[in-house]
């Protein structure tokens, strides 16, 4: 602890000796920062939350989505993807406001939920909205080709499910007027007749259960397409420069380097009076 306080002594020494040294140094530092905080550009954020569309039913085993979830963030990262994105917003590919948006564009995934967020920044609020939207957009329109033969497939399955239960209905109930015809007649065939009805409402059943399995992996729960589940959340206020976090640093950077400063001269001014004696 001695030690210590020698040290300090010495230091602040040191600092009375190298003041103005120290003072400029820190001075200018902390101008910089105060001029690039209150000079600098200021720059909005709008940030989405997407879901990823899905069809139900997908084979067991089988992806839902379009595409993997890993292979959704791999394209929002593309650049031919991003330039189809600033063309819809009608921005050239090389300008400056899309070389922003390529490097601002951040997609953090959450795949516990199934949702990924989508943050944009740019020089005004509307432009930041206007390129997260576009930039779902793509991205649902690109899902929307993919999902578009799945849920083809899918509603074909369901008509064709339809059709049999109302073909077996039909044929059940012919069955029952046959039987009933039958059993009035003299019960001539009714044990094979009985067996027939049984088969038939055995299918019935099935078809029963397989349009209502189809019809609840069809509905919205299931399947949806690609969406933002909340409206687009934007600040009422510049994100960037964070002016306190830039003059914090700015603080710290010029007393470290005044601190170094002083040391160098005063180091300086020990080496050169061994010349003077």
């Amino acid at each position: 602890m001695h030690h210590d306080e020698i040290y300090l002594i010495d230091l602040w020494r040191l600092l009375t000796r190298q003041w103005r040294g120290f003072a400029v140094a820190l001075l200018a530092v902390v101008a910089l920062a105060v001029a690039y905080a209150f000079l600098a550009k200021p720059r909005y954020e709008a940030t989405a939350w997407v879901q990823v569309g899905q069809v139900g039913t997908a084979p067991a085993g089988q992806d839902p989505r379009p595409e993997p979830f890993q292979r959704v963030l791999d394209r929002l990262q593309t650049r031919s993807f991003q330039d189809e994105v600033t063309q819809s917003a009608g921005l050239a590919a090389n300008s400056p406001e899309a070389r922003g948006y390529r490097a601002s564009l951040k997609a953090e995934p959450s795949f516990y939920a199934g949702l990924i967020k989508l943050s944009v920044r740019a020089a005004s609020p509307e432009q930041a909205r206007r390129l997260v939207l576009a930039t779902v957009e793509r991205l649902q329109a690109i899902h929307g080709q993919l999902l578009a033969e799945p849920l083809a497939q899918a509603r074909a399955r369901l008509d064709e499910v339809q059709a049999d239960l109302r073909t077996a209905t039909a044929e059940r109930d012919g069955l029952q007027q046959a039987a009933g015809k039958d059993g009035v007649a003299g019960q001539g065939n009714a044990v094979a007749a009985g067996l027939l009805l049984a088969n038939k409402d055995t299918e019935v059943r099935e078809l029963r259960n397989a349009r209502s399995d189809l019809a609840a992996r069809m509905s919205a729960n299931y399947t949806f397409a690609t969406s933002m589940p909340w409206p687009i959340y934007q600040p009422d206020h510049p994100v960037a420069p964070n002016r306190v976090l830039i003059l914090g640093v700015g603080l710290l950077g010029g007393l470290g380097l005044g601190l170094f400063v002083a040391v160098a001269l005063d180091a300086r001014r020990r080496a050169a009076q061994p010349m003077r004696g």
